[in-house]
Protein backbone atom coordinates (compact mmCIF):
# COMPACT_ATOMS: atom_id res chain seq x y z
CA UNK A 1 0.00 0.00 0.00
CA UNK A 2 3.02 2.38 1.50
CA UNK A 3 5.00 1.58 -2.36
CA UNK A 4 2.07 2.34 -4.60
CA UNK A 5 1.11 5.40 -2.77
CA UNK A 6 4.85 6.34 -2.79
CA UNK A 7 4.72 5.08 -6.82
CA UNK A 8 2.02 7.34 -7.35
CA UNK A 9 4.03 10.42 -5.71
CA UNK A 10 6.94 10.45 -7.57
CA UNK A 11 4.33 9.51 -10.83
CA UNK A 12 3.46 13.15 -10.14
CA UNK A 13 6.55 14.85 -9.30
CA UNK A 14 8.01 13.65 -12.40
CA UNK A 15 4.83 14.73 -14.37
CA UNK A 16 4.74 18.28 -12.58
CA UNK A 17 8.49 18.40 -13.20
CA UNK A 18 8.28 18.04 -17.39
CA UNK A 19 5.45 20.53 -17.54
CA UNK A 20 6.68 23.26 -19.76
CA UNK A 21 6.55 26.62 -17.99
CA UNK A 22 4.36 29.27 -18.69
CA UNK A 23 5.85 31.96 -19.81
CA UNK A 24 5.04 35.35 -18.21
CA UNK A 25 5.18 38.14 -21.19
CA UNK A 26 3.12 40.62 -22.54
CA UNK A 27 2.59 38.42 -25.58
CA UNK A 28 1.30 35.55 -23.60
CA UNK A 29 -1.08 37.68 -21.31
CA UNK A 30 -2.55 39.53 -24.48
CA UNK A 31 -3.63 36.20 -26.01
CA UNK A 32 -7.48 37.29 -25.11
CA UNK A 33 -6.97 40.09 -27.57
CA UNK A 34 -5.95 37.94 -30.62
CA UNK A 35 -9.06 35.26 -30.42
CA UNK A 36 -10.74 38.49 -31.97
CA UNK A 37 -8.37 40.89 -33.79
CA UNK A 38 -5.96 38.12 -35.62
CA UNK A 39 -2.78 36.89 -34.31
CA UNK A 40 -0.48 39.78 -33.01
CA UNK A 41 -3.08 41.76 -33.24
CA UNK A 42 -2.89 41.52 -37.27
CA UNK A 43 -6.94 42.14 -37.71
CA UNK A 44 -9.99 38.93 -37.85
CA UNK A 45 -10.75 37.85 -41.32
CA UNK A 46 -14.04 38.15 -40.52
CA UNK A 47 -13.46 41.94 -41.84
CA UNK A 48 -15.22 44.04 -38.49
CA UNK A 49 -12.53 43.07 -36.03
CA UNK A 50 -9.85 45.55 -36.79
CA UNK A 51 -5.88 45.54 -36.94
CA UNK A 52 -4.23 46.39 -33.62
CA UNK A 53 -0.79 45.88 -34.27
CA UNK A 54 1.68 49.01 -35.60
CA UNK A 55 -1.21 51.28 -34.71
CA UNK A 56 0.26 54.33 -32.51
CA UNK A 57 0.15 53.76 -29.04
CA UNK A 58 -1.40 56.97 -27.67
CA UNK A 59 -4.45 55.75 -29.82
CA UNK A 60 -4.39 52.39 -28.69
CA UNK A 61 -4.56 53.34 -25.29
CA UNK A 62 -7.20 56.21 -25.69
CA UNK A 63 -9.43 53.65 -26.97
CA UNK A 64 -8.46 51.09 -24.12
CA UNK A 65 -9.68 53.90 -21.77
CA UNK A 66 -12.98 54.47 -23.85
CA UNK A 67 -13.89 50.78 -24.05
CA UNK A 68 -12.80 50.72 -20.09
CA UNK A 69 -14.70 53.74 -19.15
CA UNK A 70 -17.86 53.26 -21.08
CA UNK A 71 -17.42 55.76 -23.95
CA UNK A 72 -17.13 53.20 -26.49
CA UNK A 73 -20.12 50.71 -25.92
CA UNK A 74 -18.66 46.99 -26.43
CA UNK A 75 -19.55 44.64 -23.83
CA UNK A 76 -16.71 42.45 -24.38
CA UNK A 77 -14.26 45.02 -24.52
CA UNK A 78 -15.86 46.27 -21.16
CA UNK A 79 -15.68 42.89 -19.44
CA UNK A 80 -12.28 42.41 -20.53
CA UNK A 81 -10.61 45.85 -19.11
CA UNK A 82 -12.74 46.35 -16.73
CA UNK A 83 -10.50 45.69 -13.90
CA UNK A 84 -7.25 46.71 -15.57
CA UNK A 85 -5.49 50.30 -14.12
CA UNK A 86 -3.94 52.55 -16.84
CA UNK A 87 -0.49 51.56 -16.26
CA UNK A 88 -1.37 48.06 -17.68
CA UNK A 89 -3.44 49.58 -20.72
CA UNK A 90 -0.51 51.63 -21.35
CA UNK A 91 1.47 48.12 -21.73
CA UNK A 92 -0.64 46.30 -23.83
CA UNK A 93 -0.79 49.49 -26.11
CA UNK A 94 2.74 49.58 -26.23
CA UNK A 95 3.10 45.82 -26.85
CA UNK A 96 0.82 46.23 -30.33
CA UNK A 97 2.31 49.15 -31.10
CA UNK A 98 5.96 48.00 -31.78
CA UNK A 99 5.00 45.20 -33.72
CA UNK A 100 5.82 45.38 -37.21
CA UNK A 101 4.11 42.63 -39.20
CA UNK A 102 2.92 42.76 -42.76
CA UNK A 103 0.33 44.33 -44.13
CA UNK A 104 -3.18 41.86 -45.96
CA UNK A 105 -4.24 42.95 -49.60
CA UNK A 106 -6.58 45.56 -49.72
CA UNK A 107 -10.63 44.74 -50.51
CA UNK A 108 -11.49 45.35 -54.41
CA UNK A 109 -14.25 48.12 -54.18
CA UNK A 110 -17.37 46.88 -54.88
CA UNK A 111 -18.97 50.15 -55.24
CA UNK A 112 -19.16 52.76 -58.27
CA UNK A 113 -16.91 55.32 -60.01
CA UNK A 114 -18.24 57.99 -59.26
CA UNK A 115 -19.27 57.02 -55.30
CA UNK A 116 -15.48 55.77 -55.50
CA UNK A 117 -14.36 59.77 -57.07
CA UNK A 118 -16.59 60.92 -53.97
CA UNK A 119 -14.37 59.11 -51.61
CA UNK A 120 -10.87 60.16 -52.58
CA UNK A 121 -12.21 63.76 -52.87
CA UNK A 122 -12.94 63.11 -49.13
CA UNK A 123 -9.76 61.81 -48.30
CA UNK A 124 -7.96 63.91 -49.79
CA UNK A 125 -9.84 67.40 -50.20
CA UNK A 126 -12.15 67.23 -47.55
CA UNK A 127 -16.01 69.35 -48.47
CA UNK A 128 -15.69 72.91 -47.59
CA UNK A 129 -19.62 73.21 -47.73
CA UNK A 130 -19.95 70.61 -45.72
CA UNK A 131 -17.33 71.78 -43.53
CA UNK A 132 -15.62 67.79 -43.41
CA UNK A 133 -11.57 68.50 -43.41
CA UNK A 134 -9.59 66.26 -45.57
CA UNK A 135 -8.78 62.99 -43.85
CA UNK A 136 -5.46 63.71 -44.64
CA UNK A 137 -4.57 66.49 -42.63
CA UNK A 138 -5.09 64.97 -39.16
CA UNK A 139 -4.39 61.13 -40.20
CA UNK A 140 -1.05 62.03 -42.40
CA UNK A 141 -0.52 61.88 -46.45
CA UNK A 142 0.30 58.10 -45.80
CA UNK A 143 -2.90 57.58 -44.48
CA UNK A 144 -0.88 55.48 -41.90
CA UNK A 145 -1.66 57.56 -38.59
CA UNK A 146 0.43 60.01 -36.73
CA UNK A 147 2.09 59.35 -33.38
CA UNK A 148 1.45 58.93 -30.65
CA UNK A 149 -2.17 59.37 -31.21
CA UNK A 150 -4.02 59.28 -34.91
CA UNK A 151 -4.87 56.19 -36.41
CA UNK A 152 -3.85 55.01 -39.69
CA UNK A 153 -7.04 54.88 -42.04
CA UNK A 154 -5.90 52.33 -44.74
CA UNK A 155 -5.35 48.76 -44.11
CA UNK A 156 -8.56 48.60 -42.36
CA UNK A 157 -11.49 46.74 -43.32
CA UNK A 158 -14.01 47.86 -45.02
CA UNK A 159 -16.69 46.96 -42.54
CA UNK A 160 -14.93 48.31 -40.28
CA UNK A 161 -14.33 51.81 -41.19
CA UNK A 162 -18.45 51.47 -42.00
CA UNK A 163 -19.39 50.93 -39.00
CA UNK A 164 -17.18 53.25 -37.02
CA UNK A 165 -17.96 55.90 -38.98
CA UNK A 166 -21.83 55.00 -38.97
CA UNK A 167 -21.47 54.69 -35.26
CA UNK A 168 -20.36 58.04 -34.90
CA UNK A 169 -22.63 59.95 -37.04
CA UNK A 170 -25.56 58.47 -35.33
CA UNK A 171 -24.33 59.05 -31.27
CA UNK A 172 -23.20 55.36 -30.38
CA UNK A 173 -19.32 56.12 -30.81
CA UNK A 174 -17.89 58.66 -28.65
CA UNK A 175 -14.49 59.97 -28.43
CA UNK A 176 -12.47 61.89 -25.48
CA UNK A 177 -13.79 65.34 -25.30
CA UNK A 178 -13.73 67.52 -27.95
CA UNK A 179 -14.97 64.56 -30.24
CA UNK A 180 -13.95 65.37 -33.25
CA UNK A 181 -14.70 62.19 -35.42
CA UNK A 182 -18.40 62.59 -33.83
CA UNK A 183 -18.29 66.59 -35.30
CA UNK A 184 -16.88 64.95 -38.65
CA UNK A 185 -19.12 62.16 -39.20
CA UNK A 186 -22.28 63.94 -38.31
CA UNK A 187 -21.68 66.31 -41.20
CA UNK A 188 -21.19 63.03 -43.55
CA UNK A 189 -24.20 61.59 -45.64
CA UNK A 190 -24.59 57.81 -45.33
CA UNK A 191 -23.29 57.65 -48.82
CA UNK A 192 -20.11 59.88 -47.88
CA UNK A 193 -19.41 57.27 -45.26
CA UNK A 194 -19.73 54.41 -47.52
CA UNK A 195 -17.37 56.51 -50.36
CA UNK A 196 -14.93 56.80 -47.89
CA UNK A 197 -14.85 53.05 -46.85
CA UNK A 198 -14.74 51.91 -49.98
CA UNK A 199 -12.21 53.76 -50.92
CA UNK A 200 -9.98 53.46 -48.11
CA UNK A 201 -10.49 49.63 -48.14
CA UNK A 202 -9.32 49.38 -51.59
CA UNK A 203 -6.28 50.88 -51.15
CA UNK A 204 -2.57 49.51 -50.64
CA UNK A 205 -0.41 49.70 -47.61
CA UNK A 206 3.14 50.08 -48.84
CA UNK A 207 5.76 48.03 -47.30
CA UNK A 208 7.56 49.11 -44.10
CA UNK A 209 4.38 51.83 -43.59
CA UNK A 210 4.49 53.35 -40.05
CA UNK A 211 2.63 56.28 -38.51
CA UNK A 212 3.99 59.89 -39.23
CA UNK A 213 6.24 61.03 -36.94
CA UNK A 214 4.22 64.66 -37.02
CA UNK A 215 1.88 66.75 -39.40
CA UNK A 216 2.91 69.31 -41.11
CA UNK A 217 0.53 71.40 -39.81
CA UNK A 218 -1.88 72.13 -37.26
CA UNK A 219 -5.20 69.40 -37.21
CA UNK A 220 -8.28 71.21 -38.63
CA UNK A 221 -10.54 70.73 -35.51
CA UNK A 222 -9.38 70.45 -31.79
CA UNK A 223 -10.08 66.47 -30.73
CA UNK A 224 -9.66 65.08 -27.79
CA UNK A 225 -6.46 62.74 -26.49
CA UNK A 226 -4.58 64.07 -29.75
CA UNK A 227 -1.56 65.89 -28.44
CA UNK A 228 -1.13 69.66 -29.79
CA UNK A 229 -4.67 70.01 -31.18
CA UNK A 230 -6.36 71.77 -28.27
CA UNK A 231 -6.20 75.68 -27.67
Amino acid sequence: MIRSLLLGLALLANSAHGAPPIEDTMAQRVLACTGCHGSQGRAASDGYYPRIAGKPAGYLYNQLLSFRDGRRQYALMATLLASLTDDYLREIAAHFAQLELPYPPPQPATASVDLLARGERLVMKGDVALRVPACVQCHGAGLMGVAPSVPALIGMPRDYLNAQLGAWRTGSRHAMAPDCMAQVAKRLAVDDISALSQWLAAQTVPAGAKPAAALPAPVPLPCGGVAGSLP
